[in-house]
């Protein structure tokens, strides 16, 4: 039995409970003598002469203190957690950057996921199997949204970057053993989505199915920080055919329900809400005691919503047993049979002639201009063919990195024809949301087109063919 089915196994006759925070618990971990994690404790001996302060730095704690990370483990297993995460919520290069110690990606990602999985493997049973889900975090830089706002196009990090950090980050974690990956708080989709491409490589590399968890965090307008709706999120990553998609962190459960149910609604897949044990305080104390947590999470369960329950920010081993316990008796969600074939053929927009004007003159302020007027209107998608462009490939990622500071652009489809891929390639890269694409550079027949096809689907785009583009 692959590891997928296992989880589909498991998920078929109950709900699942996933674990809570771990860096609450870091925070409030205490010595005999009373005394919190210092900057000595993560340190260690091995980087007792590193120049940057390492206190705060969780993830490095696999190396440095290994005890404190699996003791939590160990309460979240004995609270009734059926999945732990693991402790590398930041181990990727562009977050370990910060301090200093970029290049141990990867052995943190192993040394976390080893913790964990030492820790199932000791309570699992065949009764009830544990399962490790390996942590990948946004990172607190952003593909899609502008880091110098006098310059639309400038980014903090690009798609190459995040995609080869997040590939190292994903290999250290099923190479130390993890069962899946749990792409979480996803604020910007299209970060989402280089995570999503890295262990897609990885994956092909392997011959192997790595289940994925993808959840976003939102505001209270139901978006995510780069101005996406929940559908339009699910629609962004379910390319990717994940096991599960849903909501963590954001607020807590009582706030985030009528934002489960839009999950509900729009996801083909397992549905995962682990929301915050409500907001803190001035002292950062989270206001929602386990039982108060408990039976807000319960709605969400009684009302047939969720496949996967636990906690974020706040919440600790009694909040998980308070939620197991509301759980047991309750029903897990039936995801709906949906097929996506001919969704690109069900309606190519036509092309706007003012629109299509901006594009052959490479004047992408007037293209985005356009774009917003014609999203007021209430088009359903944008058609983008930018092969008269002075400079094709510049124009899409000028025009879509621009459009990223708009929601109701964001959230546009965009279907875009081109010979080059390059140009295609540019577009895959910097779009937050679901794409159709016709590569016309290549006979449709040819080794060649099957391998863009294929990379086209793993950038998150749907390629198609020449037939359905006339019509």
């Amino acid at each position: 039995m692959t590891t997928r089915e296992r989880l589909n196994d498991a998920a078929a006759g109950r709900i699942l409970i996933l674990d809570g925070a771990m860096g609450s618990l870091i925070q409030a971990w205490r010595s005999p003598e009373g005394q919190p994690l210092g900057e000595d404790d993560f340190r260690g001996s091995r980087f007792s002469g590193h120049k940057t302060p390492l206190l705060g730095c969780n993830d490095l704690l696999c190396l440095s203190r290994p005890d404190v990370i699996s003791g939590i483990h160990e309460a979240y297993l004995e609270a009734g957690a059926d999945i732990i995460e693991t402790c590398s919520f930041n181990s990727t290069a562009v977050s370990l950057a910060g301090f200093g110690i970029g290049d141990l990606a990867y052995e943190v990602s192993a040394a976390a996921a080893g913790l964990a999985r030492k820790a199932a493997d000791r309570y699992s049973s065949a009764e009830k199997p544990r399962f490790v889900a390996g942590s990948m975090g946004p990172t607190a830089k952003s593909a899609s949204i502008t880091s110098d706002m006098d310059r639309p196009g400038s980014r903090a990090v690009t798609w190459d970057e995040l995609e080869a950090a997040y590939y190292d980050n994903a290999r250290g974690l099923i190479e130390g053993g993890a069962d899946l990956l749990a792409v979480e708080t996803v604020f910007d989709s299209l970060n989402a989505k280089a995570a999503l491409f890295a262990i897609n490589r990885l994956a092909v590399e392997r011959g192997a199915d790595i289940p994925v968890m993808v959840s976003a965090t939102i505001s209270e307008s139901g978006r995510l920080l780069t101005g996406q709706r929940i559908e339009s999120f699910c629609e962004a990553v379910i390319h990717a055919k994940p096991w599960a998609v849903g909501l963590n962190c954001s607020f807590g459960a009582e706030a985030i329900r009528p934002f489960a149910a839009e999950l509900v609604a729009c996801a083909p897949v397992l549905t995962v809400v682990y929301p915050n044990a409500g907001l803190p305080d001035r002292q950062g104390v989270y206001s929602e005691t386990p039982e108060i947590m408990a039976g807000h999470i319960e709605a969400c369960l009684k009302e047939g919503f969720l496949n996967i329950v636990g906690g974020c920010c706040g919440s600790t081993p009694a909040h998980i047993a308070a939620i197991a316990a509301r759980a047991k008796d309750c029903r897990p969600r039936k995801p709906p049979v949906v097929s996506r074939a001919g969704a690109a053929a069900a309606g190519i927009p036509g092309a706007d002639r003012a629109f299509q004007e901006s594009v052959d003159a490479g004047n992408y302020e007037d293209a985005v201009e356009t774009a917003r007027d014609l999203a007021a209107q209430g088009v359903k998608g944008l058609s983008l063919k930018p092969g008269k462009a002075p400079d094709p490939a510049a124009f899409v990622r000028d025009f879509i990195f621009l459009g990223n500071c708009f929601p109701a652009v964001v959230e546009l489809p965009l279907y875009i024809e081109s010979s080059g891929w390059a140009v295609l390639e540019t577009a895959l890269k910097c779009l937050q949301t679901r794409s159709f694409v016709r590569y016309s550079g290549a006979p449709e027949e040819s080794a060649e087109y099957r391998e863009k096809a294929r990379l086209i689907r793993a950038y998150g785009g749907e390629p198609v063919s020449a037939s359905s583009w006339s019509l």
